[in-house]
């Protein structure tokens, strides 16, 4: 079994444990009412579009998403919340640097003994959900989970829709589909990016992910037999069968939306592991991004 499948398979244990520290880190976590800018780069990026819509939907306040890189430096936020699994990708840390004395800052990351510790203002280790494989999984999910409790968001049926995603059967046939796109809505857009990047990244598989009224604006037209769209979350009324009349695979997730992206985790490896490929370690890729100075 690779690092991939064990790292997303301890996912329900790994939220279980987030959500219980939530109330730990209150102090560290975006204040109701906080102007806060949510960054990362990657995968911790699309995490951040999910908290962003997240937090502006339950009425915290303003809530922005930014990758590290186009953080807008003119804007002023009551606080920047960046989320780096490493706690060394160079965009970060350059980001934390140049807010710091002027924006409160958290880190949330997986590893204590990085730069990123000295680099925050306040930081939220979940040094149990580090992964040793380069493609995200657990961290992610688990990053997300935390902030999700920090809201009030968060449910035992999260966990147990976790759980039945590890266990279900993939849909038939998907394993063997030539391109995939994936879609949400609101805080879900967030989350089918990152599927279409974990497709990219695991099984080097043609993907791409949209807010789904967006994909009736052109992108369908890609959409034909030996194909592949799966929605997280509600669709909006009329698509699946617009899908279908493609001669696609229309699926639509019926657990909660973080639970149907441990489905695509487990889809990316077993297209991958078909492909004969190793999720483990993408090509090109490395765990951190970091620029020579």
């Amino acid at each position: 079994m690779t690092h991939a499948e064990n790292e997303l398979n301890s996912q329900p244990e790994c939220w279980i444990r987030a959500a219980e520290q939530a109330g730990r880190h209150r102090g560290a976590l975006p204040e109701p009412g906080e102007r806060v800018a949510v960054v990362g780069c990657g995968t911790s990026y699309f995490m951040a579009q999910a908290v962003a819509a997240l937090r502006e939907g339950a009425g915290q306040g303003e809530t922005d998403a930014f990758p590290a890189s186009e953080f807008p430096h003119g804007r002023r936020y009551d606080r920047v919340l960046a989320l780096t699994r490493s706690g060394t990708t160079t965009e970060v840390l350059e980001l934390l640097a140049e807010s710091a004395g002027r924006t409160r800052t958290t880190a949330v990351t997986a590893d204590p003994d990085t730069p990123v510790v000295s680099a925050a203002d306040d930081l939220v280790v979940l040094d149990f959900a580090d992964e040793r494989s380069v493609v995200q999984t657990r961290f992610a999910t688990t990053a997300l989970t935390l902030l999700r409790a920090h809201l009030g968001l968060h449910t035992d049926a999260v966990v147990a829709d976790a759980r039945t995603a590890l266990a279900a059967p993939l849909p038939e046939g998907l394993v063997e589909c030539a391109q995939f796109t994936f879609l949400g809505r609101g805080w879900t857009v967030g989350l089918a990016h990152e599927a279409g990047l974990k497709m990219r990244e695991a099984s080097l598989s043609w993907s791409e992910s949209y807010p789904a009224m967006e994909y009736r604006h052109g992108p369908i037209s890609v959409t034909t037999e030996g194909t592949a769209t799966w929605m997280l979350g509600p669709a909006p009324d009329g698509l699946a069968e617009q899908v279908r009349a493609t001669g696609g695979l229309w699926i639509e997730g019926g657990l909660d939306p973080l639970a149907e992206l441990v489905k695509v985790q487990r889809l990316a490896v077993a297209v991958a592991t078909a492909r004969g490929l190793d999720p483990d370690r993408p090509r090109h890729l490395t765990r951190s991004v970091i620029l020579a100075p």
